[in-house]
């Protein structure tokens, strides 16, 4: 007989915190929202442990390369999405890479008989302005010159003129040897009024460049994520279909984490992927697997390895999960169920694999709701499609500008890898749409914003952790009509632009 649970499954929505004693210490100033991101054990740390608790969905309309940037510039960790060719993705993880690390590998170089054509076309081709002009235009050549943007002018200048005409030659050149620290690196930057210092071997060879602007992008991002070698941490979404091809290609591009990109966790196609992670790589390869809205739906793939769990079926807002299928749960409730399994399996096990809640985030405060139901972080979509960094057109109607959005269960993305049903190379019926959501602007700009907010929520709960809000958090179920004493009403609205005429 099936089994009936005859009590309703609660979105964010549905909840409110409850305010707690706060000290003068309770200032957003004081306030750390650091979050680990793969499993530890106890009394050890995370291998990987993000400054604020935001990751972004692995979706075609969401998680770029460019993105990747913005988000791990701010603390957090973007999954480049998995609905693309295993050497288009490798591609987006290695420029995202490339892009901060303190010793960039140059992957712009070019020899010194090449033209103007070729270094306009490799220009537009990586995006890069500084190329390193070696001997048969190797990465590890000797070097031989460089080319920066101040070096021609496409305008006045024949494209068929050769690149040795018009380069900074090596005898005119300030680089650093290998070895180097980057602090010294830095300083010789600064001393020298350079964007750029070449890091050369003893036999000349090119090995890196280091640049001023990622000595800038520090300072004004305190949060930034790094790897150890000064990278940005990128993460990178995969399937349960090609995953022998795809993660061999991730890792070498030097993707950080991966994440099985699914609409529905709890299967053996999730353990066999997990497997074969574990089999040729061990420990070392981090990910995450789900999505689950059950306690037994975490223990699963808690014994099958995961590093993170995510959590939420059918609560993104262009996923049509539950009206076309009938599954899924309200996310609050599933998350609240799930984290109570996690810490139970802490205890038991001494091993704390972070939960990932992913859907259902429709305000701010509910990122500060499902953080006080035990969420580790929070995996967003939506949110993130509106800022220019996602990969999605920006459009005009009527005057306002919206970004365009639409599901990875869309006909749009074709992703039928996602969905586990014996590998049918179509997608039967959608389980996404296509829409528009409003443009907002910068990424760093909004997440300040919404950070801000959940901040001092933490500190109206008395908590200056996200640990501390969790064990201290006192939330209450409201009613319909609450929600709706919650917003504006029984009143008229100014309009805020004339008001401001």
């Amino acid at each position: 007989m099936a089994t009936f649970i005859n009590e309703p499954a609660h979105t964010f929505n549905e909840y409110l915190l409850i305010p707690g004693y706060s000290s003068s210490e309770c200032v957003p100033a004081n306030v750390t929202l650091r979050t680990p991101l793969v499993k530890y054990k106890k009394g050890e740390e995370s291998a990987i442990t993000m400054n604020i608790p935001l990751v972004s969905a692995i979706m075609q309309a969401v998680s770029g390369d460019k993105l990747a940037v913005a988000l791990a510039t701010q603390g957090g960790v973007s999954f480049i999405y998995g609905s693309q060719s295993v050497e288009n993705e490798a591609a987006m993880v290695k420029r995202a890479k490339s892009y901060k690390a303190g010793f960039v590998q140059s992957d712009s170089n070019i020899r010194p008989d090449a033209t103007l054509a070729d270094v306009i076309e490799l220009t537009e081709r990586t995006g890069h302005s500084t190329l390193a002009v070696t001997e048969g235009g190797k990465p590890d050549g000797k070097l031989l010159g460089v080319v920066t943007s101040r070096d021609y002018r496409v305008s006045r200048m024949d494209k068929n003129e050769k690149v040795e005409s018009f380069m900074t030659p090596f005898d005119k050149l300030i680089y650093a040897y290998e070895g180097a620290t980057l602090s010294e690196c830095n300083d010789i930057i600064w001393d020298h009024k350079l964007n750029s210092l070449p890091v050369i071997s003893k036999d000349g060879k090119m090995r890196y460049f280091v640049f001023r602007k990622d000595y800038d992008s520090h300072k004004a991002n305190p949060n930034e994520l790094l790897d150890e070698h000064k990278r940005y941490v990128v993460g990178a979404g995969i399937n349960t279909r090609d995953y022998a091809e795809r993660v061999p290609a991730l890792i070498e591009a030097g993707a950080d984490v991966l994440c099985i990109d699914s609409s529905e966790g709890f299967s053996e196609w999730q353990k066999l992927t997990i497997d074969w992670i574990r089999e040729n790589y061990g420990d070392s390869v981090k990910v995450g697997a789900g999505n689950v809205v059950d306690a037994e739906g975490f223990r699963y793939l808690a014994d099958c390895g995961a590093d993170f769990i995510k959590v939420g079926i059918g609560g993104g807002s262009i996923c049509i999960t539950r009206e076309t299928k009938g599954i899924g749960r309200g996310q609050a409730t599933a998350l609240i169920e799930v984290c109570a399994e996690r810490d139970k399996y802490f205890e038991e096990t001494g091993v704390y694999i972070p939960v990932c809640s992913d859907g259902g985030i429709v305000y701010d405060h509910h990122i500060t709701l499902a953080l006080a139901m035990g969420a580790d972080f929070i995996m967003l979509g939506r949110y993130f499609a509106r800022f220019d960094e996602s990969p999605s057109n920006k459009v005009s109607i009527n005057g306002t500008y919206y970004k365009e959005y639409w599901g990875e269960g869309s006909q749009r993305a074709r992703n039928w890898q996602r969905y586990d049903l014996g590998g049918d190379k179509k997608l039967s019926f959608e389980e996404g749409v296509d829409s528009l959501v409003p443009y907002a602007g910068s990424l760093k700009d909004n997440v300040a914003l919404s950070l801000s907010k959940v901040k001092s929520t933490m500190c109206n709960c008395g908590a200056l952790t996200i640990r501390e809000l969790q064990e201290k958090a006192k939330l209450t179920l409201v009613s319909a009509t609450s929600i709706v004493e919650g917003g504006a009403h029984d009143v008229i609205q100014k309009d805020k632009s004339s008001a401001m005429k």
